[in-house]
């Protein structure tokens, strides 16, 4: 449900999102209008919460175990 189609671009947008966060917090005091937007992009990078990413990354790193390799 949560999950993305690799572990790399699962962790990328956690990335983006935290780079988003952490941008808004050192802004935030002084322009919270800038804050504001920054904090919706971060949640969508999220899909959620952090803790809705990171049922993603289990998800994402299952899906991969149990994927079955491909016949060719």
């Amino acid at each position: 449900m949560f999950c993305s189609r690799t572990i790399g671009v699962h962790l990328l947008k956690g990335a983006a999102a935290l780079t988003l966060i952490l941008v808004a917090v050192y802004f935030g005091p002084g322009q919270p209008l800038l804050a504001i937007p920054l904090l919706v992009g971060a949640v969508l990078f999220l899909r959620g919460c952090p803790m809705c990413w990171l049922i993603g990354l289990v998800e994402t790193i299952g899906n991969k175990r149990n994927r079955k390799p491909e016949q060719g």
